[in-house]
């Protein structure tokens, strides 16, 4: 959520923490700043990250469905500005390292099936 500044707000230490440790168990990837918070990255592609005190993560359609009746909803960086492909991963698997990475599982592969990204 957008400060009073118009600034995003800061995502929570803890949060940070299950985030590096939870990327440190995958595979080829790469961590980075993206929007100016932690984000994984593998293939040139950005396939999980935080954005205030929310999780993100990429995946193919029909992986997006399952997370969605889970509780996973759109992300927006913006408001009326989703991101395709992208949804906030609901806190109860946000919360639990052994529920969450199966999840990064699966957007690493989605990543590591598209073209390589150029440039990167």
């Amino acid at each position: 959520m957008a400060g009073a500044t118009g600034g995003w707000g800061k995502a929570p230490a803890g949060l940070v923490d299950r985030f590096t440790e939870a990327i440190a168990g995958v595979p080829g990837a790469t961590t980075r700043k993206m929007f100016g918070y932690p984000a994984g990255f593998a293939n040139g592609y950005m396939f999980t990250g935080l954005f205030e005190d929310r999780w993100i993560i990429r995946l193919p359609p029909e992986a997006i469905i399952e997370l969605e009746a889970l509780g996973g909803e759109p992300f927006s960086p913006m408001p009326g500005r989703p991101m395709r492909g992208y949804l906030a991963v609901p806190e109860s698997l946000v919360a639990d390292a052994d529920a969450i990475q199966p999840w990064l599982d699966r957007a690493l592969a989605h990543v590591l099936a598209m073209p390589p990204k150029r440039g990167r």
